[in-house]
């Protein structure tokens, strides 16, 4: 019994030691730069020039009901964001296809950015890689996450939430790896 104990402490407390951790609050946001759905280049160091902040979320892909929920409540509060001086920016690895089908599902009119090589999920901290298993169980959902982000890494983000402040820190942070889990849009205005 325990050599049991041991050898699954063992399997879930190392991987554990790998898993994603995001970032604190009031540390520094990594720069970064890419290209959103409307073509329009974006470097957050620009962009807190011209905002007082930026709203950085990252999604799993416009096939999650969890996520689409959270842009759709994210575009319905935009005027209230915006109106306090923040720039919304979403993150994803699916392809530009499929994040033609996330706006087309809930309207959003904010920049989304194609993570394609996963540099602003790595800087953030929240890409993690499915295991074969889970890919297999998604696909029997009719989930095809080759499909959906047009490789064959499996890489998905934890869907954290953070509110850079013109300084370039972090003054708010939702980071949870239960994908259900959303910050309410009241918690990400009030830092504003």
């Amino acid at each position: 019994m325990k050599k049991f104990i041991l050898i699954t402490f063992l399997l879930f407390g190392s991987a554990s030691l790998f898993a994603q951790a995001g970032l604190k609050k009031c540390e520094q946001a990594p720069e970064f730069t890419g290209k959103d759905n409307y073509g329009k280049a974006l470097d957050l160091k620009k962009l807190l020039k011209t905002n007082k902040s930026v709203v950085l979320f990252f999604y799993r892909g416009q096939w999650c009901p969890y996520c689409n929920k959270h842009i759709q409540r994210l575009q319905d509060s935009l005027q209230l964001l915006t109106g306090k001086g923040a720039y919304v920016i979403g993150v994803t690895p699916e392809t530009s296809e499929n994040i033609s089908k996330t706006v087309g599902k809930t309207h959003a009119s904010f920049s989304i950015i194609q993570d394609k090589g996963y540099k602003i999920m790595k800087a953030y901290d929240v890409n993690y890689v499915m295991d074969q298993d889970m890919v297999t169980k998604y696909k029997g959902y009719g989930i095809d996450l080759e499909q959906n982000n047009g490789n064959t890494d499996h890489v998905l983000p934890v869907p954290a939430t953070y509110v850079i402040d013109k300084t370039g820190k972090l003054i708010f942070v939702h980071f949870d790896k239960d994908y259900r889990n959303r910050p309410s849009i009241r918690s990400i205005a009030e830092v504003l």
